[in-house]
């Protein structure tokens, strides 16, 4: 692998209505381990509206507001990832894009290319949804079919989604004692594309479904994808530092060799 994509979702990066700090320290330290093998990270991270709601409490239900919330949160967001990726010595920089940079070739050529120049220096594109500026129909909604997108019009080998879900189940882990965590998936079935989407958090749009939707997305590119836990890292250590493949689910195409 010379290029990944990570997707942290805000279940994982926000708790009690603020910044899981020791979480976010936690994904820092795994991407300058990740850099330490010569690959290439562009990370693609939630968290701006649950960050802009520590400073200014609007209700989140109303759109113009987690626009608005969004809009305040995003720096901060991006400052307590510079201050954390320092340690490591490394620079991060923040693109924000929406659907509608990936309709236009023109568009996604000229970001294309801001990030590969970005990654050889060493930096680490930290992209978001423009919440501001995304209209309804516009918009990708969730940082899921973000991160896919990201991760197949700029090059990269693998996506890898950090979530609060550690796998994907042949069953709702929440309502069968039996589910059973697939470990590699080459299909997804039609009807778990269409199932409702159910996010776990308070700040969360997504949810399994919109995790497989990202897979799918990628499977029909030939492009994979890995989901694991967010929480605790380390089948993501296991997976991406020492090329084990212990838990988490991985979406490979069938005749897509590894």
């Amino acid at each position: 692998m010379r290029r990944i994509v990570i997707k942290v979702g805000s279940a994982v990066l926000t708790e009690q209505n603020r910044v899981a700090k020791e979480r976010m320290a936690a994904l820092v330290d795994l991407i300058a381990n990740i850099k330490q093998k010569g690959i290439d990270v562009i990370l693609v991270s939630s968290g701006a509206v649950a960050a802009g709601y520590t400073l200014c409490r609007l209700d989140k239900k109303i759109v113009a507001n987690r626009q608005a919330l969004a809009s305040i949160g995003q720096p901060k967001l991006v400052s307590m990832y510079q201050k954390k990726f320092e340690k490591h010595g490394i620079i991060v920089s923040q693109i924000l894009l929406t659907a509608d940079d990936f309709d236009s070739r023109k568009r996604t050529y000229h970001a294309k290319c801001a990030i590969d120049t970005l990654l050889v220096q060493g930096v680490v594109p930290i992209i978001n949804e423009n919440d501001v500026t995304a209209t309804e129909e516009l918009v990708f909604g969730d940082n899921d079919q973000l991160s896919a997108h990201v991760a197949y019009y700029f090059d990269a080998d693998l996506l890898v989604i950090l979530s609060d879900i550690d796998s994907y189940y042949d069953k709702d882990p929440h309502k069968f004692e039996d589910a059973k965590p697939l470990k590699v998936v080459h299909h997804i079935p039609k009807e778990a594309l269409e199932a409702e989407c159910t996010p776990n958090a308070a700040f969360a749009t997504g949810g399994i479904v919109t995790k497989l939707k990202a897979a799918d997305f990628l499977l029909r590119r030939y492009r994979k994808m890995f989901l694991a836990s967010g929480f605790d890292l380390k089948d993501a250590y296991a997976f991406l530092i020492e090329g084990v493949h212990r838990g988490g689910t991985l979406f490979i195409a069938p005749d897509h060799h590894a």
